[in-house]
């Protein structure tokens, strides 16, 4: 087994409750990310929020950038950050996590989200818990399987992530065309 340290740094986000909101000009205005943005993110789908909210402040924070890998402490879930995502506000809930150079960063992400022998090993860390939320010492305490050469690494982490994009595809154009049907359905009834 190999330290998940030894893959990599963990940088957590900015806890909410020290950011000091204020409107001076020195003041930038951030936008948080969320769970919801996490979950676009591993599907590589747009945006699926309609509001989002913001916070200004003066303060230094934690922001994401394209091609971050970003663990949910709350979901115990990895994404890697897409373009339209750059530049959000973590949280305390989020780390981001900066593979070394030896690890792919989307076979890290399928690692984290479906290695049964990691996946245990949070679920352990979970047990007792009052509060089902994960912390980064458990994070960072992950021992994981030996590791394939790169090359097996970039296709294994392409193929999952291809995988999980196609699935959302599928999922959408069902929703799509459900919707279509039901419109035809009401616009039918409405001619009678």
């Amino acid at each position: 087994m190999i330290s998940i340290k030894s893959l990599a740094s963990f940088e957590t986000g900015t806890a909410q409750f020290r950011i000091r909101e204020d409107t001076g000009a020195d003041s930038k205005t951030y936008s948080f990310y969320t769970q919801a943005d996490l979950d676009d993110d591993l599907k590589q789908m747009p945006t699926s929020q309609t509001t989002r909210k913001c916070m200004r402040t003066s303060d230094s924070v934690v922001t994401v950038a394209t091609g971050d890998v970003l663990f949910s402490l709350v979901s115990g879930s990895a994404a890697i950050v897409q373009a339209e995502r750059s530049g959000l506000l973590i949280t305390q809930n989020y780390v981001v996590i900066k593979p070394s150079n030896n690890i792919d960063p989307r076979f890290l992400v399928y690692l984290l989200n479906e290695n049964p022998e990691i996946r245990k090993q949070l679920r352990i860390g979970q047990q007792g818990s009052a509060t089902m939320k994960y912390t980064l010492k458990q994070l960072t305490s992950l021992q994981a399987p030996p590791i394939p050469d790169f090359r097996r690494q970039a296709l294994i982490g392409e193929t999952y992530l291809n995988q999980l994009r196609l699935t959302a595809l599928r999922n959408h154009a069902s929703e799509l065309e459900t919707m279509l049907v039901f419109d035809m359905l009401k616009e039918a009834n409405h001619h009678e």
